[in-house]
């Protein structure tokens, strides 16, 4: 009996054995497959045909491209893309968080384009950690032609009173004498590119353009292409991008006037610059002169109080010009100078001086021949009365 426990009991043993060695190999094939499983799960395929596409809007180009493949796994998540991109020469990426297949933003073309994105899966769809794929790659050019010495030179562009658009540039160096160079625009609300229709010519070639009035075209890329045309060699096209209100050139103050309110202070005021800038955008410098010193102020405001440096001074004078301020332009031109206004008190005494003691001294000689011929007239009666 004894003898059968123990049996019974060594028997009991091995099974329990078995069983946890059953366990142990049950649960070390659980967790690989669980990791392998989860692995498989979490892996994110990089976007398909990421692209770079020319409209033929002279430096405004769409980025595109195609969701990953194998996204059935991810059916109720929704993936991310990280688009960064960038002009080749330049040393910072423009990174972009979308959900979107594409993206629009403005290039120098001049310079060479690259971007790169990859796909990504947030944390809650990938067991709490985020997943990223490998980056897909895109880059475009344009083909150069002509040399460098043949581009236009000393562009310039000039938004007047925010008005009307005038480019100004100076031909290449080299070019044959049948050259002559076009300019294209587009902005956000064109349907094409545009040709200017109003060169400006020297000599018979085109060295600018006036621009007709661009409706909505504030506050949005401007972009300028001048390419050129030559029997000879091709000539290599120039592309340009800014934004009209940073350009603008208001006209000068108007209506100055100085007027002092005491013995020291100095009231000068002017009136708003004509067009159609509002009130709220200007800034204004002020070019203050009394006797021989002069110095220069800025203001928000159309008018400004001084302090005289001394009570006697024999010249005031004061020119204004105005600019777009931070709050409607990132930078602006200045306005030209305005017509200089001096004060006229000085003048008005000097005036004053100029004809009263002429005046004064001629009324003196007045009186005094008019009380000589008096005092002749009472004279001589009594001389003659005494005679007789």
């Amino acid at each position: 009996m004894i003898g059968d426990i123990k049996l019974l009991n060594i028997g009991e043993m091995a099974f329990i054995c078995l069983d946890i060695r059953c366990l142990c190999i049950f649960l070390i094939y659980t967790t690989c497959d669980y990791v392998l499983s989860s692995d498989t799960e979490i892996k994110v395929n990089p976007p398909q045909d990421f692209q770079i596409v020319d409209p033929g809007y002279l430096g405004y180009l769409y980025l595109q491209w195609l969701p990953p493949l194998s996204l059935d796994d991810f059916k109720e998540c929704t993936i991310e893309y990280e688009l960064k991109y960038r002009n080749i020469d330049s040393e910072r990426w423009k990174t972009i968080i979308t959900k979107n297949l594409h993206y629009k933003d403005g290039f120098d073309l001049n310079k060479g384009i690259e971007a790169k994105i990859h796909a990504v899966l947030p944390g809650q769809c990938a067991n709490g950690s985020e997943v990223q794929s490998s980056w897909s790659e895109a880059t475009y050019w344009i083909s150069p032609q002509g040399n460098l010495e043949t581009k236009i030179q000393d562009m310039d562009c000039i938004y007047y009173n925010w008005q009307y658009l005038l480019c100004s540039w100076k031909p290449g160096m080299g070019v044959h004498l049948d050259a002559n160079y076009n300019l294209f625009y587009w902005y956000e609300g064109l349907d094409h590119a545009l040709q200017c229709e109003d060169y400006i010519q020297a000599n018979g070639k085109n060295v600018g353009c006036r621009f007709p009035y661009l409706e909505s075209s504030d506050y949005t890329d401007f972009y300028i292409c001048v390419n050129g045309s030559s029997e000879s060699k091709p000539i290599r096209a120039s592309y340009f991008i800014f934004q009209l209100q940073n350009i603008v050139k208001p006209l000068p103050p108007d209506y100055l006037s100085l007027t002092m309110t005491n013995s020291y202070e100095i009231n000068l005021k002017w009136s708003l610059p004509r067009g159609p800038i509002p009130a709220k955008c200007f800034i204004y410098e002020i070019e203050f002169t009394e006797d021989d010193t002069t110095w220069v102020t800025t203001t928000v405001e159309n008018e400004v109080y001084i302090t005289r440096t001394r009570n006697e001074s024999q010249q005031l004078c004061f020119i204004a010009r105005s600019k777009l301020n931070i709050y409607c332009a990132d930078d602006g031109i200045w306005s030209e100078w305005s017509d200089e206004y001096c004060w006229q008190g000085d003048k008005w005494k000097e005036a004053l001086i100029f004809f009263l003691l002429p005046l004064g001294f001629i009324s003196a000689l007045v009186f005094f021949v008019s009380y000589l011929v008096l005092y002749k007239q009472e004279t001589i009666p009594k001389m003659v009365s005494c005679i007789t």
